[in-house]
């Protein structure tokens, strides 16, 4: 770090201020230094002026009030519509295979979190109006509607699930053992769907969340309404968790800015 010092004609450690901390930080994100190594430098930096301090060498610690950019959160890959029509064309009479398909049905038709789908209870379904209630994060309850495709599958596991569930059990979705089912035995039959259904994607509960939220903010353009759908408390969640692909982007710009309306009428003259 002494080169550092000489670069900006700096002499001694004292002389460093956060200015110099965040000109170190910016020159790492310029080289492309990942985030989580940067806020390894920053960290040491911190640990050394502190070092430093205490042998009476700076009076203050210059890094304290840097911090590293936030690593970016991978999103999955949404499936397209076509993938998830192929992935739910599964028309078996196996009760196992008709509770698969209303599970996957209503996980993509009402934008469920994986913990969401496991805890609903059958009294939680109210098939003629196509309404679901939630028990979302933090306990939070809330109503959202589900597809017609959803309702007919979760119908027709409603008539089988007395075959499979143990007298008294509450869940909507229960096991082979008749309880509950659990978190991990859904992620895996639904994998185990994707490969039998020949679905070029790896499929998962979250990935069929992120679909439904980017299939259903492509298709209605309201963030709003895919926030409380989705169940998260602040718009910016939603802003991240879902992207429109670039053609969508632009069949937005060409119907909504005056100068592409007339671009596009200039093309027909």
């Amino acid at each position: 770090m002494a080169h550092h010092l000489a670069e900006m004609g700096l002499k001694d450690w004292s002389q460093v201020d956060a200015g110099w901390v965040r000109q170190l930080a910016g020159k790492g994100m310029r080289e492309g230094m990942k985030a989580s190594s940067l806020a390894t430098r920053l960290s040491s930096l911190r640990s050394f002026f502190d070092f430093l301090i205490l042998r009476g060498e700076m009076s203050a610690n210059p890094a304290k009030g840097v911090s590293a950019p936030r690593k970016k959160r991978p999103l999955p890959k949404n499936l397209d519509v076509d993938e998830v029509n192929q992935l739910l064309e599964v028309n078996e009479d196996d009760p196992l295979a008709v509770r698969d398909r209303a599970m996957m049905e209503l996980m993509y038709g009402a934008g469920l979190r994986l913990a969401e789908l496991v805890s609903v209870d059958v009294r939680d379904v109210q098939l003629r109006s196509g309404e679901l209630r939630v028990i979302g994060k933090g306990d939070k309850e809330r109503k959202v509607p589900f597809s017609g495709m959803a309702t007919e599958w979760v119908g027709k596991w409603l008539r089988v699930r007395g075959d499979l569930a143990a007298p008294g059990e509450p869940a909507l979705f229960v096991s082979k053992l008749g309880t509950r089912i659990s978190h991990r035995s859904v992620q895996k039959r639904m994998a185990e769907w994707g490969q039998k259904q020949s679905v070029a994607s790896h499929i998962s509960p979250h990935k069929l969340r992120h679909s439904f939220a980017t299939h259903m903010l492509e298709s209605s353009n309201n963030l709003r309404a895919v926030q409380e759908l989705l169940g998260h408390e602040n718009i910016s969640t939603t802003q991240i968790y879902t992207h429109l692909d670039f053609q969508h982007l632009a069949q937005a710009y060409d119907q909504a800015h005056p100068r592409a309306r007339k671009r596009n009428d200039d093309k027909s003259d």
